[in-house]
């Protein structure tokens, strides 16, 4: 598999870290220095960058400074990236802050948990494939309600650039290993999200971020009960979305082209 290979997410966000840290601009790998380029501006071969890891729980995975500047970058490898988890009561209010219907939060509810109840208290609890085969046109009302341009800029932050507790946005997307990836600013995110906006899913979705429980727990297991009262996101074709925005808006096209 490109982009990939056998370690953790944690490990390998060490390993950009330490790359970058304490060398000089012109001394790093051209695909660095187009990425650097692209969220600084210019920069000269003779600038010293430095690199450490974030730890705690925000987008940004590592932080990269150079000449003062701060920028946070989020790294990603293998497939079926989560880009956001967080607890349902906590989205619930983001949507309700936005403008979402109490039909919509209802039928979103009754998705989330598919126990035939909005609090997560049924008795019988069924599989997302499931609940798609006698629901499906609840799940296609969901999504027609929440793709809308205002709230889609406020998930797109919330989910991949932002996060619910933090004040800045990351700067760009890094997709791989070290000696193996490619990337995306914060500005290209949001133009290649928004516009997939209208693309069909199955499942609920803000544009091409599908949204789902973190455990359905069909099995009723102690250990993963809890994990039914979160959410999480992912963004599945974040490779194929960043290599559109390589080979068509990177060559001499713009991002409104």
């Amino acid at each position: 598999m490109p982009f990939n290979k056998a370690i953790t997410g944690y490990k390998n966000e060490e390993e950009f870290a330490n790359y970058l840290n304490n060398k000089k601009f012109g001394r790093i790998n051209p695909i660095f220095q187009d990425l650097f380029y692209a969220i600084y501006g210019f920069i000269d071969f003779n600038d010293t960058i430095y690199s450490w890891v974030n730890y705690s729980k925000k987008k940004a995975d590592i932080y990269v400074k150079v000449n003062g500047y701060v920028r946070g970058i989020s790294i990603k490898k293998g497939v079926k990236n989560s880009v956001h988890t967080e607890d349902i009561n906590s989205l619930i209010s983001f949507l309700e802050e936005n403008g979402v219907s109490k039909k919509v939060i209802k039928e979103f509810l009754r998705y989330h948990y598919a126990d035939g109840t909005i609090t997560g208290k049924g008795k019988k609890r069924i599989s997302s494939e499931e609940y798609k085969i006698y629901n499906q046109r609840y799940i296609d009302f969901i999504n027609e309600n929440i793709n809308k341009d205002k709230l889609l800029d406020k998930a797109i932050n919330r989910f991949v650039l932002q996060g619910n507790n933090s004040s800045y946005e990351v700067s760009a997307i890094i997709y791989g290993v070290v000696d193996d990836f490619i990337w995306i600013t914060k500005d290209e995110v949001k133009y290649i999200l928004k516009k997939q906006k209208d693309n069909y899913s199955t499942a609920i979705h803000f544009s091409g971020l599908t949204v789902q429980p973190l455990a359905r727990n069909l099995n009723y297991n102690p250990k993963y009960e809890s994990d039914r009262s979160k959410i999480q996101v992912k963004w599945y074709n974040i490779s194929d979305d960043i290599i559109e925005v390589m080979d068509t808006y990177r060559n001499g096209r713009t991002l409104s082209s």
